[in-house]
Protein backbone atom coordinates (compact mmCIF):
# COMPACT_ATOMS: atom_id res chain seq x y z
CA UNK A 1 0.00 0.00 0.00
CA UNK A 2 1.38 3.52 -1.02
CA UNK A 3 2.76 5.93 1.72
CA UNK A 4 0.45 8.27 2.75
CA UNK A 5 1.40 10.63 5.64
CA UNK A 6 -0.48 13.77 6.13
CA UNK A 7 0.99 17.24 5.65
CA UNK A 8 -0.04 20.01 7.93
CA UNK A 9 -0.26 23.08 6.20
CA UNK A 10 -0.03 26.21 7.92
CA UNK A 11 -1.28 29.54 6.62
CA UNK A 12 -0.75 33.01 8.87
CA UNK A 13 -3.53 35.72 7.32
CA UNK A 14 -4.13 38.93 8.22
CA UNK A 15 -6.19 41.41 6.25
CA UNK A 16 -5.58 39.51 3.17
CA UNK A 17 -9.34 39.51 1.86
CA UNK A 18 -8.26 40.59 -2.31
CA UNK A 19 -5.99 37.40 -2.22
CA UNK A 20 -7.31 34.75 0.09
CA UNK A 21 -9.29 32.83 -1.71
CA UNK A 22 -7.05 32.13 -4.58
CA UNK A 23 -4.16 31.39 -1.89
CA UNK A 24 -7.13 28.78 -0.38
CA UNK A 25 -8.04 27.29 -3.81
CA UNK A 26 -4.43 26.22 -4.34
CA UNK A 27 -4.94 24.33 -1.08
CA UNK A 28 -7.91 22.58 -0.86
CA UNK A 29 -7.36 21.72 -4.96
CA UNK A 30 -4.38 19.91 -3.92
CA UNK A 31 -4.18 16.59 -5.84
CA UNK A 32 -2.37 14.97 -2.75
CA UNK A 33 -5.68 14.35 -0.65
CA UNK A 34 -3.84 13.77 3.41
CA UNK A 35 -3.76 17.42 4.52
CA UNK A 36 -4.87 19.33 6.92
CA UNK A 37 -4.84 23.00 6.24
CA UNK A 38 -4.34 25.37 9.84
CA UNK A 39 -5.21 28.96 9.00
CA UNK A 40 -4.07 31.22 11.97
CA UNK A 41 -6.21 34.22 11.69
CA UNK A 42 -4.16 36.95 13.46
CA UNK A 43 -7.17 39.34 14.30
CA UNK A 44 -7.65 40.46 10.90
CA UNK A 45 -10.03 43.34 10.81
CA UNK A 46 -11.26 43.19 6.94
CA UNK A 47 -13.40 39.92 5.42
CA UNK A 48 -10.30 37.27 5.88
CA UNK A 49 -12.47 35.88 8.79
CA UNK A 50 -15.64 35.32 6.82
CA UNK A 51 -14.10 33.98 4.06
CA UNK A 52 -11.78 31.73 6.48
CA UNK A 53 -15.53 30.16 7.84
CA UNK A 54 -16.94 29.54 4.39
CA UNK A 55 -13.66 27.58 3.46
CA UNK A 56 -13.86 25.84 6.87
CA UNK A 57 -17.56 25.30 6.61
CA UNK A 58 -16.95 23.51 3.12
CA UNK A 59 -14.11 21.57 3.67
CA UNK A 60 -13.06 19.95 6.64
CA UNK A 61 -9.56 19.95 6.27
CA UNK A 62 -9.74 23.55 6.69
CA UNK A 63 -9.02 24.43 10.63
CA UNK A 64 -9.23 27.81 11.77
CA UNK A 65 -7.77 29.21 14.38
CA UNK A 66 -8.02 33.13 15.55
CA UNK A 67 -6.00 35.25 17.77
CA UNK A 68 -5.27 39.04 18.53
CA UNK A 69 -3.23 40.43 16.19
CA UNK A 70 0.92 39.08 17.16
CA UNK A 71 2.47 39.23 14.09
CA UNK A 72 3.61 36.65 11.25
CA UNK A 73 6.09 34.62 13.13
CA UNK A 74 3.08 33.79 16.65
CA UNK A 75 0.50 33.23 13.92
CA UNK A 76 3.05 30.59 12.48
CA UNK A 77 4.33 29.29 16.07
CA UNK A 78 0.83 29.24 16.81
CA UNK A 79 -0.57 26.82 13.97
CA UNK A 80 2.74 24.85 14.20
CA UNK A 81 1.58 23.81 17.82
CA UNK A 82 -1.73 22.38 16.36
CA UNK A 83 -0.25 20.08 13.32
CA UNK A 84 -0.67 17.06 13.52
CA UNK A 85 1.31 15.72 10.29
CA UNK A 86 4.20 13.80 9.64
CA UNK A 87 5.22 16.76 6.85
CA UNK A 88 4.48 20.62 7.58
CA UNK A 89 4.57 23.32 5.16
CA UNK A 90 4.27 27.21 5.33
CA UNK A 91 2.09 29.17 2.58
CA UNK A 92 1.78 32.87 3.07
CA UNK A 93 -1.73 34.08 2.50
CA UNK A 94 -1.29 36.49 0.15
CA UNK A 95 0.53 33.86 -2.03
CA UNK A 96 -0.43 30.37 -4.00
CA UNK A 97 1.07 27.20 -4.78
CA UNK A 98 0.96 24.39 -7.78
CA UNK A 99 -1.81 21.70 -6.88
CA UNK A 100 0.69 19.51 -7.60
CA UNK A 101 2.63 20.61 -4.78
CA UNK A 102 2.46 18.44 -1.97
CA UNK A 103 2.01 15.42 -4.04
CA UNK A 104 5.57 15.71 -5.55
CA UNK A 105 7.14 16.84 -2.45
CA UNK A 106 5.98 14.01 -0.39
CA UNK A 107 6.46 11.69 -2.95
CA UNK A 108 10.33 13.26 -3.21
CA UNK A 109 10.55 12.86 0.88
CA UNK A 110 9.53 9.51 1.36
CA UNK A 111 11.77 8.36 -1.72
CA UNK A 112 14.85 9.70 -0.28
CA UNK A 113 13.92 9.97 3.27
CA UNK A 114 14.27 13.60 3.31
CA UNK A 115 14.51 15.34 6.27
CA UNK A 116 13.71 18.77 4.10
CA UNK A 117 12.49 19.39 0.47
CA UNK A 118 12.70 22.42 -1.07
CA UNK A 119 11.66 23.96 -4.68
CA UNK A 120 12.42 27.67 -6.14
CA UNK A 121 9.74 30.21 -6.75
CA UNK A 122 8.15 32.46 -9.35
CA UNK A 123 7.87 36.47 -7.99
CA UNK A 124 4.47 37.51 -9.22
CA UNK A 125 4.23 41.16 -10.65
CA UNK A 126 1.11 42.88 -12.00
CA UNK A 127 1.47 41.41 -15.49
CA UNK A 128 4.70 39.41 -15.34
CA UNK A 129 6.68 36.67 -14.14
CA UNK A 130 9.67 35.97 -12.68
CA UNK A 131 11.82 32.82 -11.54
CA UNK A 132 13.82 32.69 -8.67
CA UNK A 133 16.44 30.22 -8.22
CA UNK A 134 20.04 29.10 -7.39
CA UNK A 135 20.02 25.74 -8.50
CA UNK A 136 19.35 24.56 -12.17
CA UNK A 137 19.58 20.95 -11.95
CA UNK A 138 15.70 19.32 -12.07
CA UNK A 139 16.76 17.61 -9.06
CA UNK A 140 19.63 17.16 -6.31
CA UNK A 141 20.21 15.24 -3.74
CA UNK A 142 22.10 15.94 -1.00
CA UNK A 143 23.63 13.70 1.70
CA UNK A 144 24.55 15.65 5.25
CA UNK A 145 27.88 17.52 4.20
CA UNK A 146 26.51 18.45 0.80
CA UNK A 147 23.55 19.85 2.26
CA UNK A 148 25.62 21.88 4.99
CA UNK A 149 28.18 23.10 2.24
CA UNK A 150 25.33 24.38 -0.51
CA UNK A 151 22.10 24.79 1.63
CA UNK A 152 22.89 25.62 5.20
CA UNK A 153 26.11 27.31 5.25
CA UNK A 154 24.29 29.46 2.35
CA UNK A 155 21.35 30.22 4.51
CA UNK A 156 23.99 32.01 6.89
CA UNK A 157 25.25 33.39 4.30
CA UNK A 158 26.69 33.69 0.62
CA UNK A 159 30.57 32.90 0.04
CA UNK A 160 31.91 31.40 -2.60
CA UNK A 161 30.64 31.76 -6.16
CA UNK A 162 27.49 32.13 -5.10
CA UNK A 163 28.71 35.75 -4.06
CA UNK A 164 28.77 36.70 -7.90
CA UNK A 165 25.19 36.99 -7.39
CA UNK A 166 24.51 38.96 -4.48
CA UNK A 167 20.78 40.03 -5.08
CA UNK A 168 19.92 35.97 -4.21
CA UNK A 169 21.11 36.55 -1.06
CA UNK A 170 17.57 35.30 0.55
CA UNK A 171 16.39 33.19 -2.57
CA UNK A 172 16.86 29.93 -0.45
CA UNK A 173 15.63 31.31 3.12
CA UNK A 174 12.07 31.48 2.65
CA UNK A 175 10.01 29.06 5.18
CA UNK A 176 7.79 28.68 2.46
CA UNK A 177 9.10 26.48 -0.64
CA UNK A 178 9.55 23.85 1.60
CA UNK A 179 7.97 20.40 3.41
CA UNK A 180 9.87 20.05 6.49
CA UNK A 181 9.96 16.79 8.77
CA UNK A 182 7.95 17.70 11.53
CA UNK A 183 10.19 15.62 13.91
CA UNK A 184 13.23 18.11 12.54
CA UNK A 185 11.74 21.17 13.56
CA UNK A 186 10.43 19.61 16.79
CA UNK A 187 13.83 18.07 17.72
CA UNK A 188 15.68 21.73 16.69
CA UNK A 189 13.16 23.36 18.62
CA UNK A 190 12.68 25.58 15.87
CA UNK A 191 10.73 28.62 16.01
CA UNK A 192 9.93 31.94 14.56
CA UNK A 193 11.11 35.11 16.46
CA UNK A 194 9.29 38.08 15.91
CA UNK A 195 9.77 40.25 12.58
CA UNK A 196 9.25 43.61 15.75
CA UNK A 197 12.48 42.19 17.40
CA UNK A 198 14.97 41.17 13.89
CA UNK A 199 13.00 42.68 11.26
CA UNK A 200 13.02 39.23 9.47
CA UNK A 201 12.14 35.86 10.45
CA UNK A 202 12.69 33.18 8.13
CA UNK A 203 16.88 33.10 7.72
CA UNK A 204 17.01 32.41 11.36
CA UNK A 205 14.02 29.89 11.17
CA UNK A 206 15.76 28.06 8.71
CA UNK A 207 18.95 28.40 10.96
CA UNK A 208 17.43 26.43 13.21
CA UNK A 209 15.52 23.69 12.27
CA UNK A 210 17.86 22.32 9.09
CA UNK A 211 21.00 22.50 10.98
CA UNK A 212 20.74 18.75 11.34
CA UNK A 213 19.85 17.50 8.41
CA UNK A 214 20.98 14.37 7.19
CA UNK A 215 19.05 14.63 3.66
CA UNK A 216 17.84 17.29 1.74
CA UNK A 217 16.35 17.03 -1.92
CA UNK A 218 15.82 20.04 -3.92
CA UNK A 219 13.45 20.16 -7.06
CA UNK A 220 13.50 22.33 -10.06
CA UNK A 221 9.67 22.99 -9.96
CA UNK A 222 8.71 26.40 -9.25
CA UNK A 223 5.56 25.67 -7.09
CA UNK A 224 5.46 28.19 -4.86
CA UNK A 225 4.04 32.05 -6.28
CA UNK A 226 4.88 34.81 -4.39
CA UNK A 227 3.19 37.87 -4.98
CA UNK A 228 4.99 40.73 -5.52
CA UNK A 229 2.50 43.62 -6.27
CA UNK A 230 1.42 43.13 -2.78
CA UNK A 231 4.07 43.78 -0.74
CA UNK A 232 5.71 46.77 0.38
CA UNK A 233 9.31 47.42 -0.56
CA UNK A 234 12.32 48.72 1.01
CA UNK A 235 12.38 51.85 -1.18
CA UNK A 236 8.52 53.11 -0.45
CA UNK A 237 8.69 52.62 3.26
CA UNK A 238 11.32 53.50 5.58
CA UNK A 239 11.65 51.47 8.27
CA UNK A 240 13.08 53.19 11.30
CA UNK A 241 14.53 50.43 13.44
CA UNK A 242 15.68 48.34 10.94
CA UNK A 243 19.27 48.98 11.60
CA UNK A 244 18.88 47.66 14.97
CA UNK A 245 16.57 44.95 14.22
CA UNK A 246 19.14 43.59 12.16
CA UNK A 247 22.14 43.75 14.41
CA UNK A 248 19.70 42.02 17.12
CA UNK A 249 19.15 39.30 13.99
CA UNK A 250 23.04 38.73 13.60
CA UNK A 251 23.29 38.11 17.34
CA UNK A 252 20.55 35.28 17.15
CA UNK A 253 22.42 33.71 14.28
CA UNK A 254 25.55 33.85 15.80
CA UNK A 255 24.05 32.47 18.78
CA UNK A 256 22.46 29.58 16.59
CA UNK A 257 25.28 28.65 14.57
CA UNK A 258 27.70 27.94 17.87
CA UNK A 259 27.50 24.33 18.39
CA UNK A 260 27.26 23.80 14.84
CA UNK A 261 30.35 21.98 13.27
CA UNK A 262 32.86 23.63 11.18
CA UNK A 263 31.32 27.02 13.03
CA UNK A 264 34.02 29.04 11.18
CA UNK A 265 33.18 28.57 8.01
CA UNK A 266 29.40 29.61 9.23
CA UNK A 267 31.23 32.67 10.92
CA UNK A 268 33.03 33.33 7.76
CA UNK A 269 29.23 33.06 6.03
CA UNK A 270 27.80 35.27 8.75
CA UNK A 271 29.82 38.18 8.14
CA UNK A 272 29.01 37.93 4.57
CA UNK A 273 25.28 38.62 5.03
CA UNK A 274 26.05 41.26 7.98
CA UNK A 275 28.21 43.12 4.48
CA UNK A 276 25.25 42.19 1.87
CA UNK A 277 23.12 43.25 4.47
CA UNK A 278 24.28 47.35 3.42
CA UNK A 279 22.18 46.86 0.04
CA UNK A 280 18.92 46.48 2.19
CA UNK A 281 19.71 49.00 4.47
CA UNK A 282 20.71 51.62 2.05
CA UNK A 283 17.44 50.72 0.16
CA UNK A 284 15.69 51.36 3.33
CA UNK A 285 17.10 54.44 3.50
CA UNK A 286 16.39 55.69 -0.36
CA UNK A 287 12.76 55.72 1.20
CA UNK A 288 13.49 59.38 3.10
CA UNK A 289 14.61 62.39 1.72
CA UNK A 290 17.90 62.54 -0.58
CA UNK A 291 19.64 64.31 2.17
CA UNK A 292 18.92 62.30 4.58
CA UNK A 293 18.88 59.38 2.88
CA UNK A 294 22.62 60.27 2.35
CA UNK A 295 23.23 60.46 5.78
CA UNK A 296 21.72 57.44 7.16
CA UNK A 297 24.23 55.34 4.76
CA UNK A 298 26.81 57.63 5.84
CA UNK A 299 26.09 56.36 9.17
CA UNK A 300 25.63 52.61 8.55
CA UNK A 301 28.87 53.11 6.90
CA UNK A 302 30.40 53.98 9.61
CA UNK A 303 29.32 51.69 12.46
CA UNK A 304 31.96 49.32 13.61
CA UNK A 305 29.66 45.45 13.16
CA UNK A 306 29.81 46.76 9.09
CA UNK A 307 33.18 48.28 9.05
CA UNK A 308 34.58 44.57 10.44
CA UNK A 309 32.06 42.57 8.34
CA UNK A 310 32.88 44.43 5.24
CA UNK A 311 37.04 43.89 5.28
CA UNK A 312 36.71 40.11 5.61
CA UNK A 313 34.57 40.24 2.60
CA UNK A 314 35.99 38.57 -0.42
CA UNK A 315 35.86 40.60 -3.15
CA UNK A 316 37.23 38.47 -5.84
CA UNK A 317 33.94 36.98 -6.82
CA UNK A 318 32.02 40.10 -7.63
CA UNK A 319 30.98 41.05 -10.97
CA UNK A 320 32.15 44.69 -11.88
CA UNK A 321 29.41 46.88 -10.67
CA UNK A 322 28.76 44.88 -7.45
CA UNK A 323 32.35 44.68 -7.25
CA UNK A 324 32.32 48.84 -7.50
CA UNK A 325 29.69 49.16 -4.92
CA UNK A 326 31.62 46.93 -1.89
CA UNK A 327 35.02 48.83 -3.26
CA UNK A 328 32.82 52.15 -2.19
CA UNK A 329 31.79 50.64 0.98
CA UNK A 330 35.24 49.74 1.82
CA UNK A 331 36.33 53.01 1.57
CA UNK A 332 33.33 54.27 3.78
CA UNK A 333 32.30 56.52 0.42
CA UNK A 334 28.92 57.09 1.09
CA UNK A 335 27.97 59.28 -1.93
CA UNK A 336 28.94 56.76 -3.90
CA UNK A 337 27.01 54.34 -2.11
CA UNK A 338 23.77 56.65 -2.44
CA UNK A 339 24.19 56.63 -6.17
CA UNK A 340 24.77 52.78 -7.56
CA UNK A 341 21.75 52.25 -4.65
CA UNK A 342 19.94 55.05 -6.50
CA UNK A 343 20.57 52.78 -10.03
CA UNK A 344 20.05 49.74 -8.11
CA UNK A 345 16.25 50.74 -7.12
CA UNK A 346 15.28 51.77 -10.49
CA UNK A 347 16.20 48.54 -11.73
CA UNK A 348 15.04 46.01 -8.85
CA UNK A 349 12.06 43.72 -9.10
Amino acid sequence: MEQTPMVSIIVPVYNVEQYLSQCLDSLVNQTYQNIEIICVDDGSTDASSVILAEYALKNSRVRVIRQENSGLSAARNVGFSFAMGEYVMYVDSDDWIDVETCDTAVSVAIKHGADVVFWPYIREFIGTQRPKTLFFDDRIVFDKERFFEQVYKTIVGLHGDFLKHPENADTLVTAWGKLYRRKLLVENNAAFVSTKEIGTEDALFNMQALKSVECGVYVRKYFNHYRKNNATSLTSTHKPNLNVQWKRLFEHMLHTIEDVPHNEELLAALNNRISLSIIGLGLNALALPNREALMEIRGILSEKEYRAAIKTLPMRYFPPHWWAFFVCCKLNFSAGVFFLLKCMARMKG
